[in-house]
């Protein structure tokens, strides 16, 4: 019987579940709660559910737009898509799910790529975009924000009433998505992480209890870089603040390859400084293939971004000038730029869902090396130019101020690299067209990886979880520290025992 189920499983995820379902009875009553019958209008988890919740079945447009993901490389397979308006939808879709037996996962947003949510088979999508609600307090300190909410959302309710706080930088992610993971922002060097900012949660538990959890609470630490593993985040009340500058300047400026040296030396010691850069100071910088600008090699955007001016100071920018750039691009504007600036606003290409591969392959780092810089330069221009099926992907390194997050105790969440000046991650794009091409991809950030690796002088691999690929381990993720893995190793066994959150960067 085991062996039969497996294969009706296997039967329904390859073929549409609604005429699986119609032609095969049988599946009905070895997999209860699989077909859309079970789970449709008269369906008893559509009965526990708010008015304005919805219920999406395949064939669909509506659960094709909801199911579907930035990166299509071992994406979770989904039978039904859960719509939550209210907070108590999502409780009563995890009890349901779990009586049924049915695996289930959040989902919010872009950019969730890590190839360990391929292992979800034939399970239940909880899609929380309806969850966007935003609340400032009467004292203007705390703001009440759905767990579904996207960054640009937020950023935009938070402005147009003279407030702000950290999010994700790029658009179309979730606020809570990074959070969980830890979460970079540009308003950082102020404030401390995304999570830091947080003052409670409302999340569902593997068992669908609804709680309220904060810093009293043994799993507060936890949800704090680690929180994927945990539950499911449906409101949050955060820290706001005051905007302190309306005015942003950036300068773009471009060089071609040859320059990779020269880039990356003036910006250890002109920006970064052993960890001292401004907290007002953002260095970001891309590598990629721009045929009008250069039609062989990769040609490297470096940003400096500053806050509080309308022109970019000259302190941070003669050095890249003296180099020989190909382009200069002062621009001024608002906080509200910045993801235009950077090409990650909601109608940029990196927010569009494409039908493409978009594994990356993270890496914390202390500064640039700069003999390390040269060598990945050249094996990633070998590995993408003229026709590769690579010739689309980029070279991400994001130098953010840290002095808001080392502020914070190392000790005090699961976020364990608050010491690091860098992230650097190699972004490798492309069509699917099988397994070889996938092993070529995950070959070529690997080693793209480990060269910066190899010459940081870190003995451990260090990766944001966030952009992670799948194939590190828990320690790569939470940081090699026994009493950190053996803390998280017991709030899993207490607060999800049978692994049901286990397909977000696994702690086990």
């Amino acid at each position: 019987m085991t062996k039969l189920k497996m294969e009706v499983v296997a039967a329904v995820a390859a073929w549409a579940v609604a005429s699986t379902c119609h032609s095969l009875p049988a599946v009905r009553d070895l997999v209860p709660g699989l077909c859309p019958r079970d789970i449709g209008e008269a369906g008893e988890l559509q009965k526990s559910l708010s008015p304005g919740a919805k219920v999406y079945f395949p064939g669909s447009p509506e659960f094709k737009a909801a199911s579907t993901r930035w990166s299509v490389l071992n994406p979770p397979t989904v039978n039904v898509v859960v719509v939550p308006a209210t907070e108590k939808d999502v409780s009563e879709t995890v009890k349901y799910a779990n009586k049924k037996k049915l695996p289930f996962l959040a989902y919010n947003g872009a950019h969730g790529a890590i190839t360990t949510l391929g292992k979800m088979k034939s399970g239940v999508e909880i899609y929380l975009d309806q969850l966007d609600s935003v609340s400032i307090a009467k004292d203007g300190k705390t703001a009440t924000i759905g767990g579904g909410i996207l960054s640009k959302q937020v950023t935009d309710k938070l402005w147009a009433a003279g407030k702000q706080t950290v999010t994700g930088t790029c658009e179309c992610v979730s606020l809570m998505g990074p959070a969980l993971g830890g979460g970079h922002g540009w308003l950082q060097g102020h404030h401390g992480l995304v999570a830091d900012q947080f003052v409670s949660m409302n999340i569902v538990l593997a068992n669908g209890q609804l709680q309220t959890v904060n810093s009293k609470s043994d799993l507060w630490w936890a949800l704090n870089g680690a929180g994927h593993n945990f539950g499911i985040v449906t409101s949050v009340t955060t820290k706001v603040y005051d905007i302190q500058h309306s005015d942003w300047a950036i300068e773009t400026i471009i060089f071609s390859g040859d320059k990779v040296g020269a880039v990356y030396d003036a910006a250890n010691n002109y920006l970064l400084k052993n960890g001292t850069q401004p907290a007002d100071v953002i260095n970001w910088s891309y590598w990629l293939h721009d045929p009008t600008t250069d039609p062989n090699n990769p040609i490297i955007i470096f940003y400096i971004i500053q806050e509080g001016v309308k022109a970019v100071d000259a302190k941070y920018t003669k050095a890249f000038h003296d180099i020989g750039p190909i382009a200069v691009t002062p621009i001024s504007g608002t906080y509200k730029d910045l993801a235009g600036w950077t090409g990650i606003a909601t109608t940029s290409p990196p927010c569009q869902k494409a039908g493409l591969a978009n594994p990356r392959f993270p890496i914390y780092l202390q500064s640039y090396n700069v003999a390390a810089q040269k060598k990945a330069y050249q094996v990633f221009a070998s590995a993408t130019q003229g026709s590769s099926a690579f010739n689309g992907s980029l070279f991400m390194f994001e130098g953010y101020p840290v002095q808001g997050v080392q502020a914070v105790d190392s000790k005090s969440s699961a976020f364990a690299f608050r010491d690091a000046h860098l992230l650097a991650a190699p972004l490798i794009t492309y069509k699917p067209s099988g397994a070889d091409l996938d092993k070529k991809a995950q070959d070529l950030g690997n080693q793209l990886r480990e060269i910066l690796h190899q010459a940081s002088g870190i003995s451990d691999v260090r990766a944001y979880v966030n952009y992670a690929y799948g194939n590190e381990n828990p320690k790569v993720w939470y940081g090699s520290e026994k009493w950190r893995q053996d803390r998280l190793a017991a709030l899993k066994k207490k607060y999800d025992p049978s692994g049901k959150f286990s397909f977000f960067g696994p702690i086990a």
